[in-house]
This record gives structure tokens, C-alpha cells and sequence, in this order.
């Protein structure tokens, strides 16, 4: 009775540390992701500066607005 209750708790154990480094992984894909986004983001943003400069002041002018 006592192994299987031993048995039961590791099988629950080994269930919570799996759901969790799912959990862990799925977070840190999703922040490098957003750091991916955010930097092409940044890297087009300055091209769009040194390109045309009023157009990049508009554009910030229209997004302070939101």
C-alpha cells in the first residue's frame, strides 16, 4: 500500500515538473520572439529616420496619439 501511494506521489511529481518546464519553455519562446519582433522593429524604424526624417516625425506624432 505504502509503495503505491510512493508511486502515485513521484508519478504526480514527474507530471507537475513536466507541465511546468513546458510552462518555462513556452515563456522563453515567447519573449525571444518578442525580442525579435522589437528589434526588427527598431533596425526599421531608424532606417525609416535616416531616410526621410519627416516621415519618421509624422509617424511619431501619429503613434503618441494612440
Amino acid at each position: 500500500m505504502e509503495a503505491t501511494v510512493q508511486a502515485q506521489a513521484f508519478s504526480i511529481l514527474a507530471i507537475i515538473a513536466l507541465v511546468l518546464m513546458v510552462v518555462v519553455t513556452g515563456g522563453v519562446a515567447y519573449l525571444t520572439a518578442a525580442e525579435w519582433r522589437d528589434r526588427r522593429r527598431r533596425k526599421n524604424d531608424q532606417q525609416t529616420t535616416k531616410r526621410d526624417p519627416q516621415v519618421a516625425r509624422r509617424a511619431a506624432k501619429g503613434m503618441a496619439k494612440k
